[in-house]
């Protein structure tokens, strides 16, 4: 299955997602529909083990900056629903969950490596990072929940208010990745390991995920169950609209 955005492929049991939306695969709201839609497919299809990857240079740059603050209130809440609730999902997978980083990861495609099990990164001149702050945009409710879950409060404190991307070896330092191999190496690596993952006991496995993830995955499924996000009623600011114009005219 697939479409012109994302492809999608399962080879012994091991289902391969790749976001397929050039240059940079930014998400946008038509993407995260798809991707939400696309993951049910893959649960269904019960799957070993899912790896997350992108295309080109790009696992993702995070959100289409020439789109999405152009969406009225009504389109934000949207979106923004669909956005917390797949990092739920992914965050909760009952399969394991590997992230391929083929290249750049900033803003929603970093916080979508953190909701894998096992991240692998590129080595090289890619960049990884935050950058919401300079952009205008504040954290929706479950990207903030996932980001302190999985980063020690330093690194959460540096790479939000510093808002500047880092390099491969940097993201390592700071718990993004859990290795990094060379970028054409990348999602081979990530197959090996999804399959390592998907050779325990699948039960034992999930259950065990459950544990370390029980108090996150409660927040989140809290957090969709009573739409109670903050950002819902104010996420992309006038403000933002016009620091985001900037940050595309500086670039």
């Amino acid at each position: 299955m697939g479409n012109r955005m994302f492809q999608v492929e399962i080879d012994d049991g091991i289902a391969i997602l790749k976001l397929a939306r050039p240059p940079a695969n930014a998400v946008n709201f038509e993407l995260a529909k798809r991707f939400e839609a696309a993951y049910d497919e893959i649960v269904a299809a019960d799957p070993r083990a899912l790896v997350l990857t992108g295309s080109g240079n790009f696992f993702s740059g995070g959100l289409d900056l020439k789109e999405v603050p152009s969406y009225d209130a009504e389109q934000q809440q949207a979106f923004l629903e669909v956005v917390n609730r797949l990092i739920g999902k992914l965050y909760a997978s009952p399969f394991p969950v590997v992230a391929a980083a083929n290249g750049h990861a900033v803003a929603a495609g970093y916080i979508l490596l953190l909701t894998a099990d096992y991240r692998v990164g590129p080595e090289g001149d890619f960049a990884f990072g935050l950058t919401e702050a300079r952009v205008g945009i504040p954290f929706p409710a479950a990207p903030m929940i996932v980001l302190k879950s999985e980063l020690a409060p330093q690194d959460v404190r540096f790479t939000t208010l510093h808002a500047k991307n880092y390099g491969p070896e940097e993201a390592l330092r700071r718990g993004v990745f859990d290795e990094l191999q060379e970028a054409p190496r990348v999602l081979e690596r990530a197959l090996e390991i999804a399959a390592d993952l998907a050779s325990m006991p699948r039960e034992s496995y999930g259950r065990i995920k459950t544990q370390v993830r029980r108090e996150t995955i409660d927040a989140l499924e809290e957090l969709n169950r009573s739409h109670s996000d903050p950002m819902l009623e104010d996420w992309i600011s006038p403000l933002a609209k016009s620091a985001s114009a900037k940050v595309l005219k500086d670039a």
